[in-house]
């Protein structure tokens, strides 16, 4: 039964209070708070880092033989104008090459996956005229992070045949994908099993025939089409026509042409050739000691919204069925990439903290006000996350690094209402006075704090929740922190007033010596007596005997109060100390950056080698680097490839490093023992490496070391995007723009859009010879190309349950790689067969030039990444702006620069950083617009509450003196003030303006109760100090956790450094302010409302 209390008029919180005191519905919501949190967490799938849903559909146009230029006059240009208006569409990109375009449409954060999928297929099938009639059906793909294989698996032995590796990787490739929750498996390396044609020139031309005769027979050989039905009477009958080979060796039969009345068969004149590409992609599985080993790879994305860590071990435990089996004894299946796993680990490793970083705070609530008010605590924080964990989960969350964290960062924010709570509940206990019921004092204890609990409990929200407003990448990547610290401050004031009345009744009613209740809740006055002695402690409360600390502090505030020179000086102090602070930044004693580096356990590798280079270049290149890098204890395998892309990761997703594996490219995905098994961090790593590497590199290569980045990926740490008039202004700027990124120490793996393209024969066919022999120009074009990169003719049927086999016209690797050999194709015209070279004039050349847009306005681009002592953009391009600078200065084109916008258009040259840059501007240019809509509603509230225009300014001006404990704290620590360091700040906001408010309502408590001001001041100040001091304890106590998360080790700082700063300075001069404002006639008027409660 409810509590029958005969007290006066009670608020919110008193008759939550007095409703659930003593309710046996309190137990069951603690049970049923506590089973929901467990049920969220077995069900909540989980990942390493968050979701973020930014739709990319890559468009691919096909258009053979085409030039660059060509490419964007007739494909590039003429798509882009159409897809740039599409609803919801953020940023255009495109690359016009030979012979082909790839346009990336980039979508707003947030949009929906398949919608944005529909939208472009839509433009492109509603315009098909827009593209030439030679150009390919455009090849649309939806990107998006679940594409990101979650879990490698590279298949290797020693001395092993690529063909067999290739067969068996897609065989267990099929098998693993039969697991529910898996998207797709994609094979890398080996030999793709394949029917060749392989053409015999010498045989084609003692016939009269040319490469060009075989494509009609070869590409009719394979057909089958629905031939109706037949009916009969009741019955019908389908009827299918099929002209479909059976067996490769069907092909030797085909008739491909006639002589004198004789038919010829393809094998007169070529060699099918069922079996492995005799031109694979090289993969190689290396480890110290162990050589390289020929491999394959399997990599497997999962389904959207999929439990990474689940799924791993359901496809692990699937191929533990195949070792044996289908994976001979020869072959050894490693796992090179599990998501899963490291998401598990790191999600039981957080959940471990956060209970670490609940006892903790239960602990040390326990040493400032013993076990009891422990257990009142103890109950309402695991209730608080609990609950918290259930609405992460039906919000549709993961359980993730940046979900934990935000629970982990909100325990010392949310335990403050449960301090302020038992903690008053406590002194009201030891009050003088007529001896009340226990119950009476739990109730009248909990509403006194009530009202201003939960103003302050908004305010925080207040200071946090804006935040969740971030644009951009970040937005998503951030969001659970305000998200979650939001909702768990809702819980935790709804758990203060409803379950920690109760849980004090459980704790406190033997050490109170008060009876639990009688009729009317109260006791004769004459029982007075028997009251409990007042607890003992350094702090002064209303009763307590003062102790050194509450001496002190009367001492030092009633000198503050009394003499203007004190007061002066003191707030001269403190804003000397402010200004130093913020002069660290200045100085360059605090570095700014948008996130740490993380420390992960893979990165990878990526060289391109001068243009023109062979794919066996590239692996010998590879394999130079590989042996340096396992001579490295922190190494543990090497997966090289060489003519395909590595297992791409979400920067790879971002980047398009799928798309690699062009000739003279070489990927190494490099695995590290695990962090605990290391001494030095990954990037600490890469950048001890980089040097090592870069001396075992080919003249003129290239080499990006690419680890995972902390947060959302960019196209590089540094961009510079040159816009400009022409081709040659835009390249000439670039070129100058790319010597000022080589001559800043610091900058490395610095690359561009300008690199020298390829060697290049170019056969142009004489068309007045070809008319002259009766041959048809396409004729020779078709001839030169079947011969010389391969005709397709379309698929074989396969083996039951296998893949189609693609079928390709070629000649011998031998005879395709002379240009000779290519000249003596013979080409069939009307005064007979005419050798090919002597339609065609050769000429040497370079390959085009790749031509890029972005936003329809053609760019040239820059690229460059980070390592060093400062490994911040920020002051990288502080030194790029003092070389360009320089540059103009010398007589050097006067260019403008861009950050957040764009330029408008191309008249004139113009300069945008890009890459992190662009990031960071963004994120720190959100929270701070966040931050001051943090004031604007903070104050809002305030002047709600108090009627006052002046005392929100009160409480709103502590704020920055949080600062004075965190840059220091940042510059101490050696560590970037990051854009967590950031959400510290502003969530440390909102801690000082709840300890402000409550100390101002604990002031106008007093002066409604007839006090004096200089008295009420000191008083609140006394009375409040020690839950000021719990809740920058438990703040501290809490963020502990968070320093070893190279990520979050700034909003620790800010947390721990600006809480003891804080609460420290706010305690002396929250008092002080109000006395200064208060005193010219809020005071008087609040003394005249003595006896009248602020509950009325």
């Amino acid at each position: 039964m409810p509590v029958e209390l005969s007290i006066g008029k009670l608020g919110l919180a008193g008759r939550l209070a007095k409703t659930f005191l003593r309710s046996k519905l309190s137990p069951l919501i603690v049970g049923a708070a506590i089973a929901a949190g467990m049920l969220a967490i077995a069900l909540t799938p989980r990942e390493e880092e968050p979701q973020i849903v930014v739709p990319m559909v890559d468009v691919q146009v096909s258009d053979p033989g085409a030039s660059p230029p060509e490419v964007e006059a007739q494909v590039t240009t003429p798509l882009e104008r159409r897809l740039w208006g599409i609803p919801g569409v953020e940023y255009l990109y495109s690359v016009s090459r030979p012979g082909g375009a790839l346009i990336t449409v980039r979508f707003k954060v947030n949009e929906p996956l398949e919608p944005s999928l529909v939208k472009v297929r839509q433009e492109l099938d509603a315009h098909p005229e827009l593209l030439p009639s030679d150009a390919g059906k455009p090849l649309v793909r939806l990107l998006s992070i679940d594409d990101v294989p979650f879990l490698t698996l590279t298949l290797h032995g020693k001395d092993q045949d690529p063909g067999r590796l290739r067969a068996l990787g897609d065989e267990v490739a099929r098998q693993l994908a039969e697991v529910p929750g898996t998207a797709t498996a994609q094979v890398i390396g080996g030999a793709p099993r394949m029917v060749r044609v392989v053409s015999d020139p010498a045989r084609l031309r003692s016939l009269g025939l040319s490469v060009g005769d075989l494509l009609p027979a070869l590409q009719s050989a394979q057909a089958q089409l629905p031939a109706g039905n037949l009916e009969s009477g009741d019955r019908r009958v389908a009827v299918q026509a099929d002209a479909y080979l059976t067996q490769a060796s069907d092909l030797d039969k085909l008739i491909v042409a006639s002589r004198n009345g004789r038919a010829i068969p393809l094998s007169e004149v070529a060699t099918v050739v069922d079996g492995p590409d005799p031109e694979p992609s090289y993969a190689f599985f290396a480890t110290r000691g162990g050589g390289f080993e020929p491999a394959v790879t399997l990599s497997l994305a999962k389904r959207a919204g999929q439990n990474a860590t689940e799924l791993a071990s359901k496809v692990e435990a699937k191929l533990k069925t195949l070792e044996g089996g289908l994976i001979p004894s020869d072959v050894t299946a490693t796992v090179t990439r599990n998501y899963g796993e490291t998401a598990g680990d790191k999600n039981n490793e957080l959940i471990e903290h956060l209970l670490i970083a609940t006892l903790s705070v239960v602990a040390l609530i326990g040493l400032a006000m013993g076990w009891r008010s422990a257990m009142v605590v103890g109950i309402a924080v695991p209730v608080t996350l609990a609950l918290t964990l259930l609405l992460t989960y039906l919000f549709g969350y993961t359980l993730n690094r940046v979900t934990l964290f935000a629970l982990i960062f909100s325990i010392g924010i949310l335990v403050d209402d449960a301090i302020v709570v038992v903690e008053n509940i406590h002194r009201h206990m030891h009050l003088p006075g007529p001896r009340k019921s226990f119950a009476r004092t739990v109730v009248e204890a909990v509403d006194e704090v009530g009202n201003p609990t939960i103003l302050a409990t908004f305010a925080v929200i207040a200071a946090i929740l804006p935040m969740a407003f971030v644009r951009g990448l970040m937005g998503p990547y951030m969001r659970p922190i305000p998200v979650g610290a939001s909702l768990a401050m809702l819980f935790s004031l709804a758990i203060a007033f409803v379950l920690s009345p109760w849980a004090a009744r459980l704790a406190f009613k033997k050490e109170a010596h008060l009876p639990e209740m009688d009729e009317e809740g109260l006791h004769p006055m004459d029982e007075a007596a028997a009251a409990p002695e007042p607890a003992q402690d350094d702090f002064h409360g209303d009763a307590a005997p003062e102790g050194r600390v509450a001496r002190l502090y009367r001492r030092v505030m009633g000198a503050l109060i009394a003499d203007p020179k004190h007061r002066m000086a003191f707030f001269a102090g403190v804003a000397g100390l402010l200004v130093l602070a913020a002069s660290l930044v200045g100085f360059g004693l605090v570095k700014v950056k948008m996130l740490p580096f993380d420390n992960k356990a893979e990165l990878q590798v990526q060289v391109d080698l001068p243009a023109g280079s062979t794919r066996e270049a590239a692996l010998a290149q590879g394999q130079r680097l590989t042996k340096r890098l396992l001579d490295e204890s922190s190494v543990k395998d090497v997966e090289v490839y060489a003519g395909a892309a590595a297992p791409f990761t979400f920067v790879g997703l971002v980047r398009h490093s799928f798309l690699r594996g062009a000739d003279g490219q070489v990927d190494l995905h490099v695995n590290l023992v695990p962090k605990g098994d290391r001494s030095e961090q990954s990037h600490a790593f890469v950048s001890r490496l980089r040097p090592e590497l870069e001396k075992l590199l080919t003249p003129g290569a290239r080499m990006k070391l690419v680890e995972i980045p902390p947060g959302p990926p960019v196209l590089d740490t540094l961009v510079a995007e040159v816009y400009g008039p022409s081709q040659a202004a835009r390249d000439g700027y670039a070129a100058k723009v790319l010597e000022a990124f080589h001559s800043v120490p610091g900058i490395v793996d610095v690359d561009s859009s300008l690199n020298p393209t390829g060697p290049q024969i170019r056969l142009t066919v004489d068309r007045e010879k070809a008319q002259l022999h009766g041959v048809a120009p396409a004729g020779v074009v078709q001839t030169l190309s079947a011969a010389g990169q391969g005709m397709p003719l379309g698929t074989f049927p396969p083996a039951k349950g296998a893949e189609p086999l693609p079928m390709l016209l070629q000649l011998a690797p031998a005879q395709r790689s002379r240009l000779d050999q290519l000249l003596q194709l013979t080409v069939p015209g009307s005064k007979g067969s005419v050798p090919a070279g002597e339609l065609v004039t050769v000429a040497d050349g370079r390959e085009g030039a790749e031509i890029f847009h972005k936003n329809l306005m053609p760019v040239s681009y820059v690229f460059g990444d980070l390592a060093g002592r400062i490994e911040s953009p920020v002051y990288a391009l502080m030194a790029l702006n003092r070389e360009l600078d320089a540059l103009h200065a010398a007589g050097g084109p006067e260019v403008p620069r861009f950050g957040l916008a764009h330029p408008a258009d191309t008249e004139r040259l113009a300069l945008k950083w890009d890459g992190e840059w662009h990031i960071t501007l963004e994120v720190f240019r959100d929270l701070g617009l966040a931050f001051a809509a943090v004031l604007v509603l903070i104050y809002v509230l305030v002047v709600g509450w108090f009627e006052d225009f002046r005392i929100p300014l009160v409480i709103l001006v502590p704020i920055p003196l949080s600062l004075i404990g965190i840059l220091p704290a940042h510059a101490l620590l050696g560590a970037f003030f990051t854009a967590t360091s950031m959400i510290g700040f502003i969530a440390g906001a909102g801690i000082i303006v709840r300890n402000s408010i409550i100390l101002v309502d604990f002031i106008e408590l007093k002066l409604r109760e007839g006090m004096a001001l200089e008295a009420a001041v000191v008083e609140a100040g006394l009375v409040r100090f020690r839950p000021i001091l719990l809740t920058a304890a438990a703040v501290i106590v809490s963020s502990l956790v968070m320093l070893a998360d190279p990520i979050f080790q700034g909003l620790a700082i800010s947390l721990m450094a600006g809480s003891i700063a804080g609460a420290l300075l706010s305690i002396p001069a929250v008092p002080v302010l109000y006395y200064l404002v208060a005193r010219g006639g809020r005071a008087t008027q609040l003394q005249r409302e003595a006896n009248h409660p602020t509950q009325a």
